[in-house]
């Protein structure tokens, strides 16, 4: 009995790391077509907070719904999960890379958002069918 508990949660570790990491490689996609619009278009530099924070949301979204496809229970914790782990992974990210990690209305909004669209997504990947 331990072991079956054991093997359901390694699994489902592993989905929400997966879905972690598939939540980043969508944040990268999306901010270098962002970037590309910034630099060949009209848009002002003050759209882009905004549109971190939007992309942060649908990539977390996308990537708990991914990682509770298949679990069928537990979506709300999974994607809180995921969320926890990208936006911890992004935080430690910024910071060896030299930004510094600093806590200030934006960072606190990014863990709001981070944490309740990975919820949200969560819910969503559970009951898809």
């Amino acid at each position: 009995m331990e072991n079956i508990k054991e093997s359901e949660f390694s699994k489902n570790m592993i989905k929400i790391v997966k879905g972690s990491i598939s939540a980043i490689i969508l944040t990268i996609i999306l901010l270098l077509i962002f970037a590309t619009l910034l630099t060949y278009t009209e848009i002002k530099e003050n759209t882009i907070n905004p549109v971190i924070i939007v992309i942060t949301g649908i990539s977390i979204l996308v990537g708990s719904s991914i990682s509770t496809l298949k679990i069928k229970k537990n979506g709300l914790i999974n994607g809180f999960l995921v969320g926890l782990i990208y936006i911890i992974t992004i935080y430690l990210i910024s910071s060896l890379t030299g930004t510094g990690f600093k806590i200030n209305l934006n960072s606190m909004i990014m863990i709001l958002v981070s944490i309740i669209m990975g919820m949200i997504g969560g819910i969503i990947g559970v009951n898809l069918k």
